[in-house]
């Protein structure tokens, strides 16, 4: 039986050490990398409690989503040994609820993500979306440094 690993991708250093780590242990399981993108990004606000939404910044960050997951398909592929699935999808969706949803809906059957390591007020004004989705995630989570 194969197993299917999703990988969120940010472009982050993380992320790309996830995704090595992924390859290495699952080259021969399906490969889902994910981007989120986060429906936050192209808001700006009038500062009258309101806000706009910018299509051609939320249309310049699905294209950088999209581009993400070719380059991570990409180094997946550079890496050899991989005989199994590589798969991409870019989403759009709060990070850490879209990743568990996703997984839920898509059959995962383990996360592989990066954690950005940030500690004290960072985390907790920041928030940490590796700790959220091993939080409430109903698959293993595997956070790689």
């Amino acid at each position: 039986m194969t197993t299917h690993v999703l990988v969120p991708i940010d472009g982050s250093p993380q992320a790309w050490a996830a995704l090595d780590h992924a390859v290495s242990a699952h080259g021969d399981d399906r490969i889902t990398m994910l981007h989120v993108v986060n429906p936050a990004d192209g808001v700006a606000s009038d500062y009258g409690g309101g806000g706009y939404a910018d299509p051609q910044t939320q249309d310049r960050v699905r294209k950088r989503g999209e581009s993400l997951c070719e380059q991570a398909r990409d180094r997946a592929a550079e890496q050899g040994g991989v005989s199994g699935t590589l798969e991409t999808s870019v989403e759009t969706g709060q990070p850490a609820r879209l990743i568990v949803d996703y997984a839920d809906k898509h059959d995962v059957d383990q996360i592989v993500m990066g954690s950005h390591g940030r500690s004290g007020v960072a985390r907790l004004l920041l928030g940490s979306v590796a700790e959220t989705v091993t939080r409430r995630a109903s698959v293993p989570v595997t956070i790689v440094r």
